[in-house]
């Protein structure tokens, strides 16, 4: 493989990383979600799904996301029959997001990305000294 497909591939990665990060971004931003009107649902979390797309042009797997989809794990009850949207029992169906489970995520992501973009990096100081040997 030679340091041109090596960038292209940790900058896919890079991207796809970067989706990821938005939807957890968003998740977090939406943990406290309620529905408005009894019985409706709250905000649902989000997942990114990583699949493999070939260049044609160079022959590499690069990395790409689907579409988010939704989590769909039940969502817990809360008792709080003052609540708009509580049903008739009194309890609010809670966001599926945990907040813990997100900042690992997160975490994950960003350094996934960071070892991405140290992939970058290696390939254009391997091409800088190449070059500077070339010269000499």
């Amino acid at each position: 493989m030679d340091l041109k497909n090596a960038m292209k591939i940790a900058a896919s990665g890079m991207r796809a990383e970067g989706e990821r990060l938005k939807v957890i971004a968003e998740n977090l931003a939406n943990a406290d979600s309620l529905g408005k009107t009894p019985g409706e649902d709250p905000y649902r979390r989000k997942v990114i799904t990583f699949r493999s797309e070939l260049d044609r042009a160079t022959g590499a797997n690069l990395v790409a996301t689907r579409p988010p989809g939704t989590d769909r794990t039940d969502f817990e009850l809360k008792y709080d029959p003052g609540h708009p949207a509580a049903n008739a029992d009194g309890y609010v169906k809670m966001p599926n997001v945990k907040p813990v489970i997100e900042m690992a995520d997160m975490r994950e992501a960003q350094r996934t990305y960071e070892a991405n973009l140290n992939v970058v990096d290696s390939a254009k100081q391997m091409i800088n000294r190449t070059i500077d040997l070339l010269r000499n």
